[in-house]
């Protein structure tokens, strides 16, 4: 492992330490009104995600958890109460400032890889960064550092059509990190996958969260996957309710 990922986990732990807070949800609402139907997904919800959490959110399909996991992405905006990122209330932001935030501070992993099919592994993994503002040689680095922490260095030149399923899953959470952000956030990030390999990439997600410091939010139906979780959330009645913590240590 060469120095700048040594560096990136360093910073990354201490943050994961000093229990700063990332996003923070206050009284935070979302309805939804279409051709006069009023549907309230969740209301006065309070939620925080702090630096090195495991957290998971289970519920049943269509109680609004993507759509909570896009408000703390920031893709999305309450109907009513503030979100926060790193101490800094976001409602008032142009959108140019949170897509800004989002490039450099959170990474995404979704049900489907969206891996781009003209590019090969290591091109797709580096786009993030060049989209950021251009390569740089310790983008580079780090890129093939986390192309092997994923366990596809061996797949560097391959197109995505050449990839399992499992494999492109790794190649796109290969990219989400490339930024070094403090935040990941997964929807639902192997269920496309069998059995084996959701296994594999439910693994690697607990390992990068140690290893990097990186918080990590999983919105799943996957028990295997909720069960690795410090901390899980059930979705049910337009709130959240804390269904396991961690215990004494």
């Amino acid at each position: 492992m060469n120095e700048g990922m040594n560096k990136a986990m360093n910073e990354a732990g201490a943050r994961a330490m000093d229990g700063t807070s990332l996003v923070d949800l206050r009284g935070v609402s979302k309805i939804f009104e279409e051709t006069g139907t009023r549907i309230e997904l969740f209301r006065d919800l309070d939620f925080s995600i702090h630096a090195g959490d495991f957290t998971a959110i289970m519920g049943a399909s269509g109680v609004g958890k993507s759509t909570l996991l896009h408000i703390l992405g920031l893709l999305d905006h309450p109907t009513a109460g503030k979100v926060s990122f790193r101490g800094k209330e976001v409602g008032g932001l142009s959108d140019r400032a949170l897509s800004s935030i989002r490039g450099k501070e959170i990474g995404f992993v979704f049900q489907f890889h969206h891996l781009l099919p003209d590019l090969t592994v290591r091109e797709n993994v580096l786009m993030p960064a060049r989209i950021a503002g251009g390569l740089r040689r310790a983008d580079e680095d780090h890129a093939l550092e986390l192309i092997k922490l994923v366990g596809m260095e061996h797949r560097l030149r391959h197109l995505p059509n050449e990839l399992s399923g499992g494999e492109r899953q790794r190649v796109a959470l290969a990219r989400a990190l490339i930024n070094r952000p403090g935040l990941l956030l997964c929807d639902e990030p192997s269920g496309n996958l069998d059995a084996k390999n959701s296994e594999h990439l439910h693994a690697q997600l607990l390992d990068l969260n140690r290893r990097l410091g990186v918080a990590i939010l999983v919105v799943t139906h996957d028990r295997g996957l909720a069960a690795l979780a410090s901390r899980l959330y059930v979705m049910e009645g337009g709130g959240l309710r804390l269904d396991r913590s961690p215990g004494p240590t």
